[in-house]
Order: structure tokens, then C-alpha cells, then sequence
């Protein structure tokens, strides 16, 4: 058992060391105000959207785009129908949307599809844009989105990232444990971030980079399973600082089933692993030189899995050791009980405070809200499992079903005043 108390005390000094930075975000998002705002530019948009079977999402997309207040003669949306069986084309092309189609069952992946629709731009409009946005085609954007984003282009940050809200928080506990972990990653991670002129992280969708970005990766390079991560390293080892848009809220759908969200996050786990072995070198050695994004981008793709696995894997080899000695195994049980219930307590209070202070983001009844902060530590308990499984199974890209559309969206609407 000393072993065991050592190691224990080891690994939480190693957390510590690595996490308790994340802490000071906290007070940092409360007390400092964001800088002011230059005079903005009437920036020239292009809206990139790849869509797989997107049939039933992708018209309130283009919706919510038709619908910006800012000006839509400025505003270009392309959409690339990715090795689609369903009529995804047909309804973006009804929608006003230029549209282009891929079928291609080697190349499969968001990064693939983005560096055909690329070059498709490229040769269409070779005069180019001042932006490219990114968007997935179940994503639902605040009125008022593009305006924002463009204020904070303005400002002379060549890529901007902005505020991951949810449609279907409410739905169970696997959606609220996603929303609620994507509302903390955007205010208490990247707006502490921005606060502080360090880089931010692109988390998925609905991010903007300009003309210059562009032409300097020479079209969509980034083919791994996480290509947001892969995008957000690649171009903080290139010395860009990834700004922060709080006030550009986009909405986007959530997994359902445990099934569904198994997938997608051992996809996901598997996608750090591809980034941290082929950039995980250049990030220490950014960070020798004093790189705080790239010690900040390095404790977020890696290091918690790690420790976490160890901890879990120690006990383990604990308890065995003890039985096979004939002794009982209870001391290493209430050992990891209390471990366990350590993290609870940890990222229940991350929770709370994420819920508390984001309430009027929550778009849910206030029951829903209370009971999801106290499931969102078993939600990210069940990343220990995924990620040892990324280890060992093969992951590839497919799809996510979505089914959150207008219709749907209705009752949400008047049930849970949803803002949209």
C-alpha cells in the first residue's frame, strides 16, 4: 500500500503541475475585460460546408446564413456533397448554395472533402476572398454571428475561432455532457485564452481564417482524424495566435446515443494520439523556448488521458498483487474509490460553475440543467474506456446522424425558449 500511496500522491502532483494553470482561467474570465474592438472592415466571406446525408439539417443552415444581419451580397456559401446517397445537393443547391459534389470512398473525411472544395474555389473564383469560414452542415448560427466574427477578423487576428453553444442540450445526459463541456472549452478555456494574447483551439466547427492563412497551407493539408486539433497545432508551431469571438454563438447537434458517442470520441481519441505522435516533438520543443500555447495545446491533447490510465492501471496491478499474495484487496478498492470521487468532485465544481454562469446559455428547463451537472463527471469518466480502446481498435471517420432540424426545432422553441 505505500507503493500504491506514493504513486497516487505522485500522480496528483503531476496534475497539478499540469492543470492548476486552467484554474486561474476561472477568476481571469470574471475580472479582466476583453480589449475594444478596432473599426471594422467589410470583409469579402467565403462559407465552406461539407455535408454527408445531411438532407434534414442542411436547409436551416443555409437558413441561418441567408439570415445574417450582416450583408449577404458579401457572403459566398459553397457546399461540397461528400459521397452523399441522399438528395443533401438538391436541397443546398434549392437553397441558393453553390454546390459541388465528391465521390470518392478512399479519401473519406471532413479534410479530404474541404481540400476538394478548396480547390474547386480556387478554380471557380480565382480572385479568392478576404475569409473562409467553416461550418458543419448541422450547425445553427446566431443572427447577428458573421457581424461578430468579422468585428473580431477586424481587429487584424487572421484566425478566429467563436462561442460552441448546443441545440439539443436537453435531450439526455450524453448531449448535455457534450454541450456542457463545449460551453466550458469556449469561456473558461478559449476566452481566458484571448484575454490573455495566447492561442486558442478550433474545436470542430465554426471558426474563420483568412486569404493570407490560406494561401500560406497551400489549400486544406489536414487529413487526421481530429483535423480542428491538427489545424490548431500545425498553426500555433507556425507562431499564429488562434483569437476568440465570444460574442458569435453557433449552435450545433449532439450525439444522442451512447452508441453514437462511443464512436465518435474513440474517433476522436484516435485523432489525438495521430497528433500528438506527429507534432507532440515540436510542441516540447516549443515549449522550451517559452511557448505557452505550445505547453497549452500539449496538456490538452494528452497528458489527463495518460494519467488517468496509470492511475487506474496501478490500482489494478495492485489488487492482483494482493489477491495472489492471499490478502485482501479492499484497501486498493477503497483507494480508488477515493480517487474516483476526488475527480467527481473536480469536474462536478468545473460543472457547476460552467452551469451556473452560462445559465441563460443553457437553452433547457432549470431541472435538466441541475441534474446534467451532476451526470457531466460520469460523462467524462467514460473517456477513460474510449481512449484505452483507441489504442488497440482501428477508428475511422463516418458520419453522425443528424435529425435536430426546423421541424423538430419547434417545440424546443416553445418548451425550453430556445433563441433561434
Amino acid at each position: 500500500m505505500a507503493v500504491l500511496e506514493f504513486i497516487n500522491r505522485a500522480i496528483a502532483l503531476i496534475f497539478l503541475i499540469c492543470y492548476a494553470y486552467q484554474l486561474l482561467y476561472i477568476p481571469l474570465v470574471w475580472l479582466k475585460k476583453p480589449p475594444a474592438h478596432r473599426a471594422s472592415r467589410t470583409n469579402r466571406y467565403a462559407v465552406l460546408i461539407c455535408a454527408r446525408n445531411e438532407e434534414a439539417v442542411i436547409r436551416d443552415l443555409l437558413a441561418s446564413i441567408d439570415g445574417q444581419t450582416y450583408p449577404a451580397e458579401r457572403i459566398t456559401t459553397f457546399v461540397m456533397a461528400d459521397n452523399c446517397t441522399d438528395d443533401t445537393a438538391a436541397a443546398a443547391q434549392a437553397a441558393g448554395a453553390v454546390v459541388y459534389q465528391r465521390n470518392n470512398p478512399l479519401q473519406v473525411g471532413k479534410g479530404y472533402a474541404l481540400q476538394s472544395l478548396l480547390e474547386q474555389i480556387h478554380r471557380d473564383y480565382p480572385a479568392g476572398f478576404d475569409g473562409y469560414f467553416i461550418f458543419d452542415a448541422d450547425n445553427l448560427l446566431a443572427p447577428d454571428y458573421i457581424e461578430q466574427m468579422n468585428r473580431t477578423f477586424s481587429d487584424g487576428h487572421p484566425i478566429v475561432t467563436s462561442y460552441r453553444n448546443s441545440k439539443n442540450y436537453g435531450d439526455n445526459w450524453i448531449t448535455a455532457g457534450y454541450a456542457l463541456w463545449f460551453l466550458r472549452e469556449s469561456r473558461y478555456l478559449n476566452q481566458a485564452r484571448h484575454l490573455l494574447h495566447t492561442s486558442c483551439a478550433v474545436s470542430g466547427t465554426g471558426f474563420l481564417f483568412s486569404r493570407q492563412i490560406l494561401e500560406e497551407m497551400g489549400g486544406w493539408p489536414f487529413h487526421l482524424l481530429t483535423e480542428d486539433i491538427q489545424f490548431s497545432v500545425h498553426h500555433i508551431l507556425q507562431g499564429h495566435i488562434i483569437a476568440f469571438c465570444p460574442d458569435a454563438v453557433l449552435y450545433d447537434e449532439q450525439p444522442t446515443t451512447f452508441r453514437q458517442s462511443w464512436r465518435q470520441r474513440t474517433r476522436w481519441s484516435k485523432g489525438y494520439l495521430q497528433v500528438f505522435r506527429q507534432y507532440g516533438l515540436r510542441l516540447l520543443r516549443g515549449i522550451l523556448p517559452g511557448s505557452f500555447s505550445c505547453f497549452d495545446m500539449s496538456m490538452s491533447i494528452m497528458p489527463a488521458f495518460i494519467l488517468s490510465a496509470w492511475s487506474l492501471l496501478n490500482h489494478l496491478a495492485q489488487a492482483l498483487l494482493l489477491i495472489y499474495h492471499g490478502d485482501s484487496p479492499l484497501p486498493v478498492v477503497w483507494s480508488l474509490a477515493g480517487m474516483l470521487g476526488g475527480m467527481y468532485l473536480t469536474l462536478f465544481a468545473i460543472g457547476l460553475i460552467t452551469t451556473l454562469t452560462e445559465w441563460r446559455q443553457i437553452h433547457t428547463t432549470t431541472a435538466k440543467k441541475l441534474l446534467y451537472t451532476l451526470t457531466f463527471p460520469l460523462f467524462l469518466f467514460t473517456y477513460i474506456p474510449i481512449s484505452l480502446s483507441a489504442f488497440f481498435c482501428k477508428a475511422e471517420w463516418k458520419p453522425i446522424e443528424h435529425r435536430v432540424n426546423a421541424a423538430s426545432l419547434h417545440h424546443r422553441r416553445q418548451a425550453e425558449l430556445l433563441p433561434f
